[in-house]
């Protein structure tokens, strides 16, 4: 498609369009455009749905059943200038930037979460070991009264530690369902712990990613088995769009795919697409219904809850050590003798004295690197996974709200005479947003501003909506087919064989 628009835009033709277009913004019809540049007729009709996809025309229907084309919203190119290319340039840095931030954040949450908690494993072991050492050696009272305080601390945070750490579902080499130790049967080999936390805090991709490339595949065959035509209320059907979206990318399907808006007898503007018709293949020409693809709504994680909550617990314990570190550093500052701390703050001198063999003062390193760097990222690593949850929830609306768009559309397309909003059923949970009733309404008032519907009300009190005028433009539509040759589509006889 940019290979068309550049060949186009590069064009002498394709410029006086678009120079006329600038002085004339109220409307033009090709015979307009014909006469103010004098170019062929056919360039017209070829140039003119390139004009009308890159600044974004609109267009309307005369009485004479002319098509006009119009730019409400100014003649500003969405490929060219400034402003597009700043636009473009702006996008490629930006993913750049964050696929870079996105590895390197990836790496230092794997060395905060998993390598911090090691490393405070370690050092609460050798305070553990060291206290026990100085317990069994000792024969002053003070002394083992001290030592024992610090044994009682030291032995109540390990073993909790080890008891959370060893029986959870991160290291555990055997499962239930397999049985006891006894079995020689292993546990399946998940997924490795590096993509359990990347799950927990960013997520595991979209799975609706392709939902653009499928909604295209069911536009294609919806026009190819309706004999090369589709009105805009039905391209809104097939892809969930409402009035305006969907005018400016039916305009680029135009160009994409050598579409040319025709108008009815009666007005009606349908855009018709005979290139899309002549396959070689003979199967799915039959008449097609609104069939339109569901884009599937995104999970938080494919990690079961056991394992995202450990991965709390885990963040848990590193906050716990972190603002033990960062208060007895605030607490004691630097220590001069071991007589400076009691059994709650042994843990404290013993890595104080362990760090002096290596720097002059680690007072600066405690308080800092295993005091404030661990409480920062407990805040980060749970505010991401709290705030892409919240966005989450909201996208999952928007993505079921047009996925019962699209359901609602193509009612009340079928069925234009008379529309209640319980007739909208979202018979998939991909439909179903929570609040329901306010999400019939929003479909129902979406396809109103293409077409305003006559309000009633029932025996029953329902309000019943009828849109007339989409009933005429469905007849006219229905009208315009019927009076298109089949052979249309067929691509004869071959002639010449090289």
């Amino acid at each position: 498609m940019e290979q068309r628009k550049r060949k186009i835009s590069d064009g002498a033709a394709y410029s006086a369009i678009c120079g006329v277009f600038k002085k004339h913004r109220g409307g033009l019809t090709v015979a307009d455009l014909v006469a103010k540049t004098a170019l062929p007729l056919e360039t017209v009709r070829e140039l003119v749905n390139g004009v009308a996809d890159e600044y974004s025309a609109h267009i309307s229907v005369t009485e004479s059943g002319e098509l006009l084309y119009s730019f409400p919203s100014g003649f500003t190119s969405r490929y060219r200038g400034f402003r597009a290319v700043a636009g473009r340039a702006l996008g490629r840095i930006g993913r750049a930037l964050k696929v870079l931030g996105a590895g390197f954040f990836k790496a230092w949450i794997m060395l905060m979460l998993v390598g911090y908690f090691v490393f405070f494993m370690l050092i609460a072991l050798a305070a553990l070991l060291l206290s026990v050492a100085a317990s069994n050696s000792s024969n002053s009272n003070d002394r083992r009264g001290h030592s024992g305080g610090g044994l009682f601390f030291m032995s109540g945070i390990f073993d909790f530690i080890i008891r959370m750490w060893f029986y959870s579902e991160l290291t555990r080499s055997f499962d239930r369902g397999y049985g006891a130790y006894y079995r020689t049967e292993r546990r399946p080999k998940g997924r490795p712990l590096y993509k359990a936390i990347f799950s927990f805090v960013f997520g595991d991709g979209d799975p609706g990613a392709d939902i653009e490339m499928r909604e295209r595949q069911a536009v294609i065959a919806y026009i190819q088995a309706n004999r090369g035509v589709i009105s805009l209320p039905e391209f809104m059907a097939l892809t969930g769009t409402k009035g305006v979206e969907a005018d400016c990318m039916i305009n680029a399907w135009c160009a994409e795919y050598g579409g040319m808006p025709e108008a009815t007898e009666d007005g009606t503007v349908v855009y018709r697409f005979d290139a899309l018709l002549l396959r070689a293949e003979s199967g799915g020409r039959e008449a097609g219904g609104l069939a339109a693809p569901l884009k599937t709504p995104r999970r938080f994680s494919q990690n079961t809850k056991k394992m995202n909550g450990w991965f709390c617990v885990i963040n848990s314990v590193n906050l716990f050590f972190g603002a033990y570190f960062f208060v007895n550093a605030v607490k004691s500052g630097h220590l001069l003798t071991e007589k400076h701390f009691d059994a709650v703050s042994y843990l404290y001198g013993f890595t104080y004295a362990a760090f002096r063999g290596f720097m002059a003062d680690p007072l600066p390193f405690i308080m800092i690197g295993l005091g404030i760097v661990p409480i920062v990222f407990f805040t980060l690593f749970g505010l991401i996974p709290l705030l892409r949850y919240a966005l989450l929830k909201k996208e999952n609306e928007r993505i079921k709200l047009q996925n019962l768009r699209k359901r609602g559309f193509a009612l009340i397309w079928n069925n234009p005479g008379a529309v209640k909003a319980g007739d909208i059923r979202p018979e998939v949970p991909e439909c179903r947003p929570k609040n329901i009733d306010a999400a019939r309404e929003a479909v129902i008032k979406d396809m109103a501003l293409y077409s305003l519907p006559d309000l009633a009300v029932n025996e029953s009190g329902e309000t019943v909506y009828s849109f007339s005028e989409l009933k005429r433009e469905r007849d006219a539509l229905i009208k315009y087919r019927s009076g298109i040759s089949a052979d249309n589509a067929e691509l004869g006889k071959i002639i010449f064989n090289a």
